[in-house]
C-alpha cells in the first residue's frame, strides 16, 4: 500500500503544541506516511519555541506576521501564500487544528484545492459566535470544510452528529495537548519547590475581555495579591490591548510579578509549580488537569464545558467579586482543593496522537 502523503498546516503556538506530537506520531511510521510541515507563522517567536523543542523542523514557512495585521489581512496572506505549496506537493491530506486564522484559511485553501481535510480538535462549540471571537466561527466553518473530524470528547462527536456530521467521519481521539503536556513533564528535572507561598498564575489574552474586561481582571488580581500568603505570577502577552492595561495596573505591585511571555517548557515547569491557574486560554484548561491543578476561567462561556462538568475548572467571567471569591475558596478549603486537584483529566490520556494517525490510515 502507497505512502499516504499529509501536510500539516499551522502558525500559532497553541497549534504547534496540539500538532507537533501528531507529526511524531505520524513521523513513527514512515512505511505508511510521508509527512510534511507548512507554518504560517501567525505567532512568530512563540511557534519556534514550540517547534524547538519537539524537534519539528518546517518543510515550508509562510512567514505571514506583520505588527498590527487585521484578521482581513492575516488571512489573505495565508490563503495566498498557502496556495502554491499545495499545488507543489499535493499532499493526500491537510491536517489542521483547532480555530484559528490559520486553521480556517488552511481548511478553505485545501478545499479550493480539492483536497481532503483532517480537523484535529473538532466540534467543540460555545454556541455564540461572538464568544470567542473570531475563534468560535472559524471553528464552524472548518466543521463544513472538513472531511475527517477528530474530536478530543464525546460531547465535542455529538455536537458534530447534531450538525449533520455522518458518523463515519468522526473519531473520539482525546486531545493530543495532553500528549504534549505530558511529553514535557516527563522530561522536567524534579526536585524541590518552594511551598511557603501559593502561587497563582495568571495568563489572560482573549479580544472578548479587552477595555473593560481586562480593567476588572487587573482590579480582581490586586485583591488577590493582596491576601497573605499569595503571590501572582503573570506572563503578560504582548498585545497592546493587554499589556498597556495590565501594566499600568499592576505594575510595581510587590506580590504581583509581570514577566515576558514564556516557552512551553518554562511554562509547563510554572504550571507545576503553581497553587492554580487563572486564565481565559482554551489549552490551559486542557492542559492543567494533567498536572493537578485546578482552573478559573476568565470567560463567561467556555467551548470546552466538559473541565466545568468534571470540576476541573470553574467559569468565573472578568467579575471581580467572582474571581476573587472563587480564588479565596480554593485557597482556604483544603478540601476542596483537594477534590478539584485530583480529578481525572476529561481531555485524555497522552496516546491522541496515535489515535489520529490511525485513523488517518484506515
Amino acid at each position: 500500500m502507497a505512502r499516504r502523503k499529509v501536510l500539516l498546516v499551522f502558525g500559532t503556538r497553541p497549534e504547534a503544541i496540539k500538532l507537533c506530537p501528531v507529526v511524531r506520531a505520524l513521523k513513527a511510521r514512515p512505511e505508511d506516511f510521508e509527512v510534511l510541515v507548512c507554518v504560517t507563522a501567525q505567532h512568530r517567536e512563540m511557534l519556534d519555541q514550540v517547534l524547538a523543542i519537539f524537534g519539528v523542523v518546517p518543510d515550508h514557512d509562510l512567514n505571514v506576521m506583520c505588527d498590527g495585521q487585521s484578521l482581513t489581512e492575516s488571512a489573505g496572506r495565508i490563503l495566498e501564500r498557502l496556495e502554491p505549496v499545495l499545488k507543489q506537493e499535493q499532499p493526500g491530506m491537510v491536517l489542521v487544528q483547532g480555530d484559528t486564522t490559520t486553521a480556517f484559511c488552511g481548511a478553505l485553501a485545501a478545499f479550493y484545492q480539492n483536497i481532503p481535510v483532517g480537523h484535529v480538535e473538532a466540534g467543540m462549540r460555545t454556541g455564540d459566535m461572538r464568544q470567542p471571537f473570531p475563534e468560535e466561527m472559524n471553528r464552524v466553518l472548518v466543521s463544513r470544510l472538513a472531511t475527517l473530524h477528530f474530536a478530543a470528547t464525546e460531547r465535542a462527536a455529538r455536537n458534530l452528529r447534531s450538525e449533520g456530521v455522518v458518523e463515519t467521519a468522526i473519531r473520539v481521539t482525546g486531545n493530543p495537548v495532553t500528549d504534549a503536556v505530558l511529553y514535557v513533564r516527563d522530561r522536567l528535572p524534579g526536585g524541590n519547590r518552594d511551598t511557603s507561598r501559593k502561587l497563582i498564575v495568571v495568563t489572560a489574552h482573549r479580544r472578548e475581555s479587552f477595555g473593560a474586561g481586562f480593567e476588572r481582571i487587573c482590579a480582581a488580581l490586586r485583591q488577590i495579591a493582596d491576601m497573605d500568603g499569595v503571590s501572582v505570577v503573570y506572563p503578560v502577552h504582548p498585545n497592546p490591548s493587554v499589556s498597556s492595561v495590565v501594566m499600568e495596573r499592576l505594575k510595581g505591585h510587590p506580590n504581583i510579578h509581570l514577566i515576558q511571555p514564556l516557552d512551553y517548557v518554562s511554562f509547563v515547569d510554572l504550571m507545576q509549580s503553581a497553587y492554580l491557574l487563572l486564565t481565559d486560554s482554551g489549552g490551559i484548561q486542557e492542559e492543567a488537569p494533567s498536572l493537578g491543578k485546578p482552573v478559573l476561567v476568565l470567560r463567561d462561556k467556555t467551548e470546552r464545558p466538559e473541565a466545568v462538568e468534571a470540576g476541573t475548572a470553574t467559569l468565573v467571567g472578568t467579575d471581580v467579586e467572582m474571581i476573587v471569591s472563587s480564588v479565596r475558596r480554593l485557597i482556604e478549603d483544603e478540601r476542596e482543593y483537594d477534590r478539584r486537584s485530583r480529578i481525572h483529566n476529561p481531555y485524555g490520556d497522552g496516546h491522541a496522537s496515535e489515535r489520529i494517525a490511525e485513523a488517518i490510515l484506515s
